[in-house]
């Protein structure tokens, strides 16, 4: 399963470069963004995984949250 977020003010999936942003653990998700609409996602739109958006390059994966304190 893969999840996208949400935008809460326009309720369109989060996209980088006509891309939704996705992965594949909703708790990583989650914690990333905190606060962040994450949903299911099982479309057809071309997706990037969220650890190949450029600001993501260093964030090591999986995630270890003892890198985030």
């Amino acid at each position: 399963m893969r999840y996208a977020i949400k935008g809460e003010m326009s309720g369109e999936l989060l996209t980088f470069g006509g891309q939704v942003l996705v992965h594949d653990n909703r708790g990583e998700l989650e914690y990333l963004l905190p606060g962040a609409r994450v949903v299911p996602y099982d479309g057809d739109l071309p997706t990037l995984p969220i650890r190949d958006h450029p600001s993501m390059a260093s964030v090591q994966w999986p995630l270890r949250r003892e890198d985030f304190r």
